[in-house]
């Protein structure tokens, strides 16, 4: 297992209360030994002004699950991690329904993690693929 321990639904939902995650209705919905499920709403908060899924919907689901996918792997008593960078491809148009996002580990260093994020809508079709690399920082 890539967790420091088995995270529960709850406790991963409870820590999006009242931010911009809750806003747009990102909801974790799966955590096995080495992945996240989320999934998010493609509604009026999610669309663009073509009725599309927005990009950065898409890359706002990609990096709450990589964040918080990376914050799982470290002692966040001595520990912080931080995004350093993150790319989408939005290869796929999404009109309604929801999209389910799956966050796995590419790399876990000491002082950096690669995740990659694949973002599906509800036929199961891939509509987005990102990456996100995290930086580990020692507290002070």
């Amino acid at each position: 297992m890539v967790f420091l321990s088995s995270p529960s639904l709850d406790q991963l939902n409870a820590i999006s209360k009242n931010t911009m995650v809750d806003h747009l209705g990102i909801e974790f919905t799966a955590a096995g030994e080495d992945y996240l499920e989320a999934t998010m709403p493609v509604d009026h908060r999610t669309k663009q002004p073509m009725g599309l899924l927005h990009g950065g919907a898409n890359v706002t689901l990609a990096e709450t699950m990589g964040s918080l996918a990376a914050s799982l792997t470290i002692d966040t008593s001595k520990q912080a991690c931080v995004g350093l960078e993150i790319n989408a491809n939005h290869v796929r148009a999404v009109k309604g329904g929801s999209v389910k996002g799956i966050v796995k580990p590419v790399h876990i260093g000491k002082s950096t993690q690669i995740w990659e994020i694949k973002i599906y809508n509800e036929s199961e079709q891939l509509c987005c693929i990102s990456r996100i690399t995290m930086a580990i920082l020692e507290k002070k």
